[in-house]
């Protein structure tokens, strides 16, 4: 049976890569791409895209119905900074959308589900260095709340009902090709496009706040490797944790440095460095590499190396 997928999200900035990813490998006419707005980009442009509200159960249902989908990527989602400004909607977000997925698989209505939780589901009470997969989790954002609470909802959405849904916890994401998309590891995108453009940056955490980042085409092969493994080959059913480099502000300032002689950093935290004290170091994500064979490529050096060349 043809794999027939749907992206929910698909113009947000793991959306936008996922798709085109996707499309690479099944087919324009197999990946439908949806969000809230329709914008003039490539996703838009080169393939099928619909307009979908993710909290509209019947919305949802009907494309599912009308391209016979197989395979859900739910990646609308209000991130860590944002969600902050506004919880209710964040939580209506998270936890609503994820929901309706969740109960359109146990209707057999799709066979597979891939839905992303993140390192925000950790807290100032989990340990911070090479965090395990299994610890204590009292996450204090709204978006790692919704973020731990999904978790909880899609192993028991497998255990009771047999849904197959896999999911990671993405770290940190940086990418060139899109915009940040108001999360507290913004900052290590943003320094690359501000070092090219003024050879100066004003970061929003201290110089020795270190989190777990990965470049971002190592985040799309993990969630597609996921996807394409075997079901039995996937024991967690929670989250798995996924890692890739971990650095600070000043480590990521000094690679640039290296490459821009000239370019000058400052710190002036905000709310957000309260937000990244209460996250993780680093990552523990052995689960991940023997279970699914799962291995990332790019260190901080070659990630810097990618980003300045790709935005020059």
């Amino acid at each position: 049976m043809t794999t027939k997928i749907l992206i929910i999200g698909a113009c947000g900035q793991i959306g936008t890569e996922l798709t085109q990813k996707l499309r690479s490998i099944y087919g324009n006419e197999n990946v439908i791409a949806s969000d809230i707005r329709k914008l003039n980009n490539d996703i838009v442009n080169n393939g099928i895209f619909e307009v979908v509200n993710a909290l509209d159960y019947n919305q949802i249902e009907h494309l599912i119905e009308h391209y016979q989908i197989t395979d859900v990527y739910l990646m609308a989602a209000l991130l860590s900074a944002t969600a902050e400004k506004n919880p209710a909607f964040a939580w209506d977000l998270n936890m609503n959308s994820l929901f309706h997925v969740l109960n359109l698989a146990k209707a057999k209505k799709i066979k597979k589900i891939f839905w992303p939780s993140s390192i925000a589901v950790f807290g100032p009470t989990t340990p911070r260095h090479n965090t395990p997969q299994y610890t204590i989790m009292e996450p204090t954002t709204v978006y790692g709340i919704s973020k731990q609470t999904g978790e909880r909802w899609c192993e028991y959405y497998h255990n009771i009902y047999g849904v197959d849904v896999r999911s990671i916890r993405y770290p940190g994401l940086i990418s060139w090709s899109t915009e940040p998309g108001g999360g507290t590891t913004d900052y290590a995108v943003d320094i690359y496009h501000k070092a090219l453009k003024e050879g100066k940056y004003e970061c929003f955490l201290s110089e020795n706040t270190a989190l777990p980042m990965m470049y971002m085409d190592d985040a799309i092969r993990a969630t597609v490797e996921i996807m394409q493994a075997p079901s039995e080959a996937i024991k967690i059913r929670s989250s798995y944790n996924l890692s890739g480099v971990s650095f600070t502000p000043a480590e990521i300032a000094e690679e640039i440095k290296k490459r821009i002689p000239g370019f000058t950093i400052t710190y002036k935290p905000d709310f957000r460095q309260k937000i990244a004290d209460s996250w993780p170091a680093s990552i523990d994500d052995s689960c991940a590499r023997e279970d699914w064979n799962w291995k990332h490529k790019f260190d901080l050096d070659s990630m810097t190396d990618e980003m300045l060349e790709n935005l020059k």
